[in-house]
């Protein structure tokens, strides 16, 4: 702590750590086998009509982590979990955790083929689980196909060697995606822990709505079935599970497409993955308890979060979640004074095992922690910060989303907070192209003037967007983010 002033030194150390908890499973999937074994009749899984029970989804997973077993599946092995939002997806994966392996998710309905390709070849995939309609398009050494399996009366593997859990794919939109390895011992300690756990418990409902290979769909499924509540898994039809359900866990864009007046019953909403609109929190806070949370893939699902109050109106990133340590570091990674603006590096409990294959990344990435000593290793999350007088994160954006404009540094998510205050805005975001800034306010009802003026009266000159387009909607990922590229492509050929 070299350089930073008497007073900020113990407020770096406070506001830096977060609290200290025993999370009270060290594998998430026992956390589900104890609620089986308590509650078996109770509801674990609906989806389009159909629904298991936590007694009856033991048992199919059993029987499918027999066959894992039967085909040389082995702990510390990883397994494709190539299948579609359905209960086999749920199976599967309690399957391959029970023998001590590591799922591998994805979408096999959207995923290209050589996605899939390079998925298989990091991974080092030998078997794949799936079901009837997709086994066709898959080419793997051994395939087990879910719903062919004859039922049988097995008995409950329990392999506890194996350290990661789930390996989790990066989408690749800005690279070659790369395998993050997330152990069991990161998953139960931001799932099994407050604010992470979200108070769910038996009777609720948590809706299952995002891509199955998005980190984030973890804790939508163990946020339900860890605490013996029901994953609601979602169709076609998204909003209509979203009014189903009692929690909601979603990026601010999927969230953004549900209306809160359909949502009677909704009394807990998490978003995480992007920056979470103003508008987009008062509109759900005012109905349910509300969390914002940040934090990349590398450092499990997220590492700090938020209980938002409206009435306060300060909508930030909160706090480290327990066991976990944020620090925000200047570019030769000393501590920046309270207050300043630096990028985020997280240690503890968080971090996860590295990137799969590729070393030079890892080492990159990941570093000692100097903080905590030791073993422990601290990730760079590319997140730009500052920590409040009271000790919350402010988030000020992505290192790669700071851009230079008329010779200014200007950082996007500046210009797009200023443009969510036009009258009606409910969603925007900005866009640099060929060097000038293009900002997009949704709904198409935003008059593009008015979101200009309220730029100017918040930013600098060089940061008004040298022209607003309103549009009805912004268009999302496949993972629930909003596709800038898109709208780059857009501004291109308008």
């Amino acid at each position: 702590m070299q350089g930073l002033p008497p007073d900020d030194r113990p407020l770096f150390r406070r506001f830096g750590r977060g609290p200290s908890a025993t999370p009270p499973f060290h594998r998430i999937h026992h956390a589900f086998e104890a609620h089986a074994a308590r509650s078996p009749h109770a509801r674990a899984v609906e989806h389009e009509g159909a629904c298991v029970t936590y007694g009856e989804l033991d048992h199919r997973a059993n029987v499918a982590a027999a066959a894992l077993l039967d085909a040389g599946v082995r702990p510390g092995d990883h397994v494709g979990v190539f299948l579609t939002r359905s209960i086999h997806l749920v199976v599967g994966i309690l399957a391959v955790l029970k023998v001590g392996a590591a799922y591998v998710p994805q979408d096999v309905r959207i995923t290209p083929r050589p996605h899939l390709d390079h998925v298989m070849r990091t991974a080092d995939i030998k078997v794949v689980l799936t079901t009837r309609e997709h086994a066709a398009r898959l080419d793997a050494p051994t395939l087990l196909v879910l719903d062919t399996l004859p039922d049988r009366r097995v008995t409950a593997p329990r392999a506890d060697q194996g350290d990661t859990a789930v390996v989790i794919f990066t989408s690749g939109t800005t690279g070659v995606p790369n395998g993050v390895r997330v152990t069991h011992a990161n998953l139960c300690n931001v799932l099994l822990t407050e604010p992470g756990s979200l108070g769910v418990r038996p009777g609720d409902r948590v809706a299952q709505l995002l891509n199955i290979a998005f980190d984030m769909a973890v804790w939508e499924v163990f946020g339900a079935l860890a605490h013996g509540a029901t994953s609601v898994i979602r169709g076609k039809d998204l909003a209509r599970t979203a009014e189903s359900a009692t929690v909601l866990i979603a990026t601010p864009g999927v969230l953004s497409t549900v209306d809160p007046e359909r949502c009677p019953d909704v009394r807990v909403v998490a978003v995480a993955g992007e920056r979470c609109p103003k508008p987009l929190a008062d509109a759900w806070s005012a109905r349910a308890a509300f969390h914002n949370a940040c934090g990349p893939t590398e450092v499990t699902i997220v590492n700090t979060v938020q209980r938002y109050d409206p009435r306060a109106g300060r909508l930030t990133i909160g706090r480290p979640v327990p066991n976990t340590t944020v620090y925000v570091l200047d570019p030769d990674l000393r501590p920046c004074r309270i207050g300043e603006v630096g990028e985020m590096w997280a240690g503890g409990a968080c971090v996860t095992a590295g990137y799969l294959g590729n070393d030079v990344l890892t080492a990159q990435r990941y570093r000692p922690d100097p903080f905590l000593g030791g073993d422990h290793l601290m990730f760079r999350t590319r997140d730009l910060g500052r920590w409040t007088p009271d000790g919350e994160l402010e988030h000020h954006g992505r290192t790669d989303d700071q851009v230079k404009v008329r010779g200014f540094r200007v950082e996007l998510d500046a210009v797009t907070s200023a443009l969510e205050t036009t009258p009606g805005c409910v969603r925007a975001t900005t866009v640099l192209h060929d060097g000038a800034l293009v900002g997009f306010v949704s709904p198409a009802t935003v008059a593009p003037g008015a979101a200009t003026d309220a730029v100017a009266r918040a930013l600098p000159y060089y940061c008004v967007p040298s022209r607003v387009v309103a549009v009805d909607d912004l268009p999302l990922t496949e993972r629930g983010k909003v596709d800038r590229a898109a709208l780059t492509s857009l501004v291109a050929v308008a």
